[in-house]
């Protein structure tokens, strides 16, 4: 059982400074820590008395720590000691709902895989939901070492409502109005932080990735679910009935795939991992139809392999390129299997997005920060967003 431990303000009222102000705080040595209180304040444009509240805070909540003094002669009075992330104490837990495999996952509060375990999706939505009930709190009770939990995220691909919780509607899964957070509630008694996995992961793309220094962000996922994020003066768009992102049907000239809406030629459908997996099985290069076979095979530069992850690329480029020509971001993140073991590919997409893209300046083309364990990292990012938002509002509790 995991057992339910409150943080020292949680049922307290919120001072009227407390909200945005903790939360400036530790964004802001997030970023760009260590940094000294005044360095803080200036960066977070806080006075110093709001500092110095907002930090006792933080440092009671086992969030910020100070850290010994920088090596240099001593200065008089009181040394300023500079304040670093604390991430002994708490973790995020969370679980992506995938088409193979269902990942568990536990991330520190610098974004950092702790622990992940998968084990395989099977069954209808019940099934998966009580996998999930049942493998989630040994997981934690195993993997935490003693560290509290701040709450617990469940992505996913396809349009998920994360104010209801719901998976509204997964085609590869054959999903339709999954109460996911109403069914996993009572696993943890803490908060269940229900979204899409391109949301999820634009959010750790903000706070720990290649979006530490922008606003505007859009984020493109590729899988056996292919949708977009998008991110604008820092936070992430939902759009009517979230959404905002879907791009799975875009049409593909030339391609004769067929999609789950009925449809052939879809975005989806023509580079989803699993029309990948099949065409490698179909040419030879693996002895059944395996996505994880096929990245194993790029890892050791397999040409074939890599040939095949070229090709999708090439057809995801279109689709970017209409995202950076729409939405003007200053950073365009793609997470995609190929590009997390094969750095090399990078230099595909960013040719090919940009030659599909309007001319200079053009902004910054990347690949997920993330590699192979994005999946993980996006599973906990609704979590940390939540905690680096609100610091003040956290529950926590204890694996046990």
């Amino acid at each position: 059982m995991l057992s339910l431990v409150a943080s020292p303000t949680f049922g307290r009222t919120a001072l009227p400074a407390e909200g945005g102000g903790a939360g400036a705080v530790l964004r802001q040595v997030l970023a760009g820590g260590p940094m000294t209180r005044p360095a803080v304040g200036l960066a977070a444009g806080l006075s110093p008395a709001a500092v110095s509240r907002h930090t006792a805070d933080l440092i009671a909540l086992g969030l910020l720590r100070e850290l010994p003094p920088p090596d240099g002669p001593p200065r008089a009075g009181r040394p300023r000691l500079p304040l670093g992330i604390d991430t002994r104490h708490h973790l995020a837990c969370g679980v992506h709902i995938g088409v193979p495999w269902l990942t568990f996952a536990l991330l520190d509060l610098r974004g950092r895989v702790v622990a992940h375990e998968r084990i395989p999706r099977q069954g209808d939505a019940d099934e998966v939901l009580r996998a999930v009930r049942a493998h989630l709190p040994g997981f934690a009770a195993r993997r935490a070492a003693g560290r509290s939990l701040l709450g617990v995220g469940v992505v996913t691909g396809g349009w998920v409502d994360p104010e209801r919780g719901v998976v509204v509607e997964h085609g590869p899964l054959g999903w339709h109005d999954v109460p996911v957070r109403e069914r996993l509630a009572g696993v943890t008694r803490l908060p269940v932080h229900v979204d899409g996995h391109a949301r999820a992961l634009a959010r750790a793309e903000l706070l720990f990735g290649a979006g530490r220094e922008a606003t505007d962000l859009v984020q493109l996922f590729v899988g056996n679910v292919v949708d977009a994020a998008i991110a604008t003066g820092g936070e992430v768009l939902r759009g009517p009935r979230s959404r905002a992102g879907d791009i799975g049907h875009l049409p593909v000239p030339g391609s004769t795939e067929p999609c789950l809406c009925g449809r052939t030629g879809c975005l989806q459908a023509t580079v989803s991992d699993r029309t990948l997996a099949r065409r490698a099985y179909e040419q030879g290069i693996v002895p059944r139809p395996d996505l994880d076979l096929l990245i194993a095979r790029a890892a050791v530069g397999d040409r074939s392999a890599l040939r095949l992850f070229d090709e999708r690329l090439r057809l995801i480029a279109p689709a970017a390129a209409l995202l950076l020509n729409v939405l003007n971001p200053e950073v365009l993140v793609v997470s995609e299997a190929g590009l997390a073991v094969a750095p090399e590919l990078g230099r595909t997409l960013h040719a090919q997005v940009l030659a599909h893209s309007r001319p200079e300046p053009a902004p910054l083309v990347a690949p997920g920060s993330f590699g192979l364990d994005l999946l993980a990292v996006a599973a906990c990012a609704g979590v940390l967003d939540s905690a680096y938002r609100r610091p003040m509002e956290l529950r926590t509790a204890r694996a046990s």
